[in-house]
């Protein structure tokens, strides 16, 4: 029974990995989805149902595949990537950069789709009514359609968290399993149901990994329900 609690210190930095992982990911993100999801919420332009597209693409497109584009595009020698290397010392290949670039691309489209359902839901005669006033549209931005749209955000950002912490398929494809640099902890799980007798130690970070991910979607759920509260007690006002 013991050997299902002590935790090895391979499979401790496994987990601050994936922590730290998600945590840059959402991070870096963040204001490029609130961006987006507002363009997608509030504005009308030609290319919206191309955008949409393309923002939603990781959802259904196999992980293999987004870890395949993100090695011929932003790998050592790929055609973005190597231009990084050699003007700015910069490298995503084989390194923390690259595992948190490919979690950063697999949960993006969950955290727009969060906010984006967010802003959809404000009342857009409260905008309208604040530009009337004068206000002009970045102040109305950050005066009224962020902060009530902030519940809607942090739930984005907790279940973009938790698509980090379980990303793989991207993740492996695209810096490889290397411990200590890129082995989240997914990819520890993998590696120790291929090494004989590391049954406990996979069943460990399988446990943490439920553990984690229930919590955040139970918090999502929390968030989710508060800010429609909110909205009805609003709706109530007027």
């Amino acid at each position: 029974m013991i050997e299902y609690i002590n935790l090895s210190p391979s499979e401790i930095n496994a987990i601050i990995l994936s922590l730290k992982v998600a945590f840059w990911a959402n991070f870096w993100l963040l204001p490029l989805a609130i961006l987006v999801a507002w363009l997608l919420a509030r504005k009308q332009f030609w290319g919206k149902s191309l955008l949409n597209g393309i923002v939603h693409l990781p959802l259904v497109l196999p992980p293999v595949v987004i870890g395949y584009l993100l090695l011929i595009s932003m790998g050592r020698n790929g055609f973005i990537g190597k231009y990084l290397q050699d003007w700015f010392s910069f490298t995503f290949g084989f390194s923390l950069n690259g595992a948190i670039l490919a979690s950063a691309v697999v949960a993006f489209p969950l955290v727009v789709r969060s906010i984006r359902l967010a802003i959809e839901s404000i009342d857009f005669r409260l905008e309208q009514a604040a530009r009337t006033l004068g206000s002009s549209a970045w102040r109305t931005f950050y005066t009224i359609t962020l902060p009530l749209a902030f519940p809607g955000i942090l739930a984005g950002t907790i279940l973009g968290f938790a698509r980090s912490l379980g990303e793989f398929g991207a993740t492996i494809t695209f810096v490889s399993n290397i411990p200590n640099v890129t082995q989240t902890l997914p990819l520890a799980m993998y590696s120790f149901i291929e090494t004989p007798n590391a049954e406990a130690a996979a069943a460990r970070l399988c446990i943490i990994a439920i553990i984690i991910a229930l919590l955040s979607l139970l918090a999502s759920e929390w968030l989710a329900k508060r800010t429609q509260q909110k909205l009805g007690q609003t709706d109530v006002r007027h």
